[in-house]
Parts: C-alpha cells; structure tokens; sequence
C-alpha cells in the first residue's frame, strides 16, 4: 500500500517532458515521505499480529492491540483519502474518487472564479497600487545611468528588430497612401493662397526680395560681359561698336542702380507693385476656379511623375539606413538623447510630486479599466489552461506540489488512530470492569 500509481506505458513515460531540478527535490521529498508513511502502517500490522498472538498471556498487550488496530484502521482510512484525491484507490473505480483527474475542468473552473473574485477587482488593484508608489519606483529606476542605459538599448534592438520585419515595399506604399491621402486629395491653391496672404500681410516676402535683389547685384557685379551682350546684341548691325560699348555700358549702370535704389528703398515703387502681385496671387490661389484648376493640374503632372517616386524610394532608403546606423551605434546622437531623455524623465518624475502623483492617478485608472473591462477573459485564461492540460500530467504536478503534505495525513491519522484505538479500548475496559 506504498504505492498508488497504476502502471504506465512506456510510450507514455518517453513522452513525459523532463522534471525541473525543483520538482525533482519535491519528487524525492514525496517518495520519502510515501515510505515514511507506508512503514507507519506495516509496523502497526506487525505490533497487532504480535500483540493479538500474546494477548491471552499477556493481558496489558490488549491495549497495544487495540491502539495498533486504532493505528491501521486510521492510517488506511487516510490512505484511502490522501489517494482517492488524485488517483483510483488500488485502481478500484470506487465512486467519488480520483477527485482531481475527474473534474480538472470543474477545478479549473473554480480557481479562474477564484482568482477573478479575489483578485481581479477594481477595488483589490487600486488598494495594492496605492501600497506603493509605482512613479517613484519608476523613476528611482530610470534616473539611474545603467537602467537608461539598458532601456534605450532594448528599445533599440526593438526598433531594428522592427525595421528588419517590415517590407520596404509595404513602408513606400504606406508613405504612399498617405501622402497622397494628406497632402495630394486636398486642393493645394486654396492652402497655398491662405499662407501666402499671411506671409504678405507679415511682410515676410521683403527678406525673400532683398535675397533675390543681393543675388542679382552679385550677378551684375560678377558678370557684366554677359549682360552687355544681351543689350548690345540686339542694336542693328550698321551701330558702330564703341555705340553698343556704350549702350552696354550705360544699360549695366543703369540695371546696379535700379537693384541698388530697390534695394535701398523699403517704399519703392516697384516692391509696391511686387506686394500688389502677391496678394491677387494669393487671393487668385483661394478664389479663383481658373486659378485652382492651374495648380491642381501642375499637382497632377508632379504627382504622376516617376522621378518623383524615385525620390521617395531613395529618401526612405536614406533614412533607414541611417537610423538603422544610429540605432545600432551606442554613441549615436540618437541613442544619447534618448539615454538623456530616459534618465530626465526618472529625475522629473523623483523631483516633482504633482507629476508622480499624475502618473499613480494614470496607472491606477489605467489597471483598474483593464481589470474592469477584461477581468473575465483574464480569468477565462487560467480555465482554458486548466482545461488543455492532459489529466494525468495535471494530477502528477498537483501532487509534487502538495502530496508530501498530504503524506503528513497519513502519518497523523496512523498516531491519531492508535491514540484513539487505545483510549477506546481502555474506556471500554473500565466500563466493563464496572458492571
């Protein structure tokens, strides 16, 4: 009576997954205490064999009998119960027994309505949160050197991992939609029109005309051959040349000084004239059809045009490559700000109470949503666990868990049993002598 378990195939015990080194100690604890058990009730046998023998000659012995019958009496009935909890009983199918591997489900069952009562409320997780405050942990955690140090590099790998996985196909078709979503359906005019009437009305088009008018000067400056030959190559061929030398010569002064009075001259004229043109162009971009139409056909010849997509192939090229440098350099820009970021953020947190208090107020409204909203499927996931595992394999880890305790059953009900077998005995004994 040792030992419970019915043989098991050899197939089965091949596919049996490898113990851990913990339940390897909790199997030989088991063992041991099966052993300990076990001897309990074959020296209770052999005290009753011997005691009933030499009871006749031995009066006194009648007590040892007794509490050795009361001994096998409670250590078989606490065999039997410690047994019929996992397994049939001498693999007697006696109703009600192998409890565990019979209803695994309604277990599992119980234990996810456990856990979901007595843990999973809104009530148990706001009271745990506020135990301890979750921010200044966080950001003890974070201001520390190594641990921003680590986080960045595990977000870094992240992110590699990240752009290794994705297809660049899939990436430039996602920009793609995009930008055709955002920035092509839209009717550019009007949007052009609105920021160019506010550029107008801040003045802003006076530093764009002072940079072309110093570009031209330069220009001028730099090139006056090739102006003089634009003028002077149109005069007839009967001029004489010191005439068109002079005409040139006359023309490029006259050209420096317009830059230069332009220039010098915020109310000239002609900026005038250049402010009047800007705000009918902007106003024309908003309002007029003919207009609109104008720019969205020139959006249409640059959207079609393949070099356009060429551009954006190389652009994402461009950026991927670097940023998969950057990620993958600890040195990089990027991973130092980061670094720096991570640990500025632990510091702000330790250093400002109402922020800490913000993010234990987020964290605790964020869990108790979680928990309120998913507590059933939380818990649904300890029954269907439950219900996956194989019957056998269950009862076998429920039992290296807690059969080396239930062993202890055994043992008290073999002591309990004699104790009682004994004080029985002598009850009826007295009562006897009596009458």
């Amino acid at each position: 009576m040792t030992t419970d378990a019915r043989p098991r195939p050899a197939a089965a015990d091949a596919a049996r997954p490898p113990l851990s080194a913990a339940d390897e100690l909790r199997l030989a604890g088991l063992r041991r205490m099966k052993r300990i058990a076990g001897s309990l009730l074959g020296l209770a046998a052999v005290v009753f064999a011997v005691s009933f023998a030499l009871q006749d000659a031995y009066p006194w012995l009648q007590y040892v009998r007794a509490a050795a019958e009361g001994a096998m009496v409670g250590a078989i009935a606490d065999w039997f119960a410690v047994t019929a909890l996992f397994r049939y009983p001498l693999g007697l199918r006696i109703p009600h027994t192998a409890i565990i591997p019979n209803r695994k489900d309604e277990i599992g069952a119980s234990l996810g309505e456990f856990v979901e009562t007595n843990f999973l409320s809104e009530e148990v997780i706001r009271g745990k949160l506020a135990s301890f405050d979750v921010a200044n942990r966080l950001g003890a955690w974070l201001a520390l050197p190594q641990n921003a140090e680590r986080l960045t590099a595990e977000a870094a790998a992240a992110a590699r991992g990240v752009m290794t996985l994705l297809s660049d196909d899939d990436v430039k078709d996602l920009i793609e939609k995009l930008a055709r979503r955002h920035l092509v359906e839209p009717e550019w005019g009007p949007s052009i029109g609105r920021v160019g009437s506010r550029l107008v009305a801040a003045d802003q088009q006076r530093a764009a005309i002072d940079l072309v008018l110093d570009s031209l000067e330069a220009w001028l400056v730099a090139h006056p051959e090739a102006f003089g030959s634009v003028v002077s190559g149109r005069l007839p061929r009967w001029v004489p040349g010191f005439v068109g030398g002079f005409v040139d010569d006359r023309t490029h002064r006259e050209a420096l000084g317009l830059v230069h009075a332009i220039r010098d001259d915020p109310d000239h004229p002609l900026r005038a004239s250049v402010d009047r043109y800007l705000t009918g162009l902007a106003d024309d971009l908003r309002h007029d059809d003919d207009t609109i139409a104008r720019v969205e056909a020139l959006k249409a010849d640059l959207i079609d045009s393949p070099r356009l997509r060429e551009l954006a192939d190389e652009l994402w090229a461009s950026v991927k490559v670097s940023l998969d440098e950057s990620l993958a350099d600890p040195d990089s820009a990027l991973r130092v700000g980061i670094r720096s970021a991570v640990a500025e953020v632990g510091t702000r947190v330790l250093t400002d109470p109402i922020l800490s208090a913000k993010i234990n107020a987020w964290l605790a409204d964020a869990a108790a949503h979680i928990v309120s909203t998913y507590r059933h499927d939380i818990a649904a996931v300890i029954t269907e666990t439950v219900e996956r595992w194989d019957a056998r394999e269950t009862t076998e880890k429920i039992e290296l868990q807690v059969g080396r305790d239930l062993q202890y059953i055994r043992i008290n009900g073999t002591v309990v049993g004699a104790i009682a077998g004994a004080a029985i005995y002598a009850v009826a004994a007295g009562i006897h002598a009596l009458f």
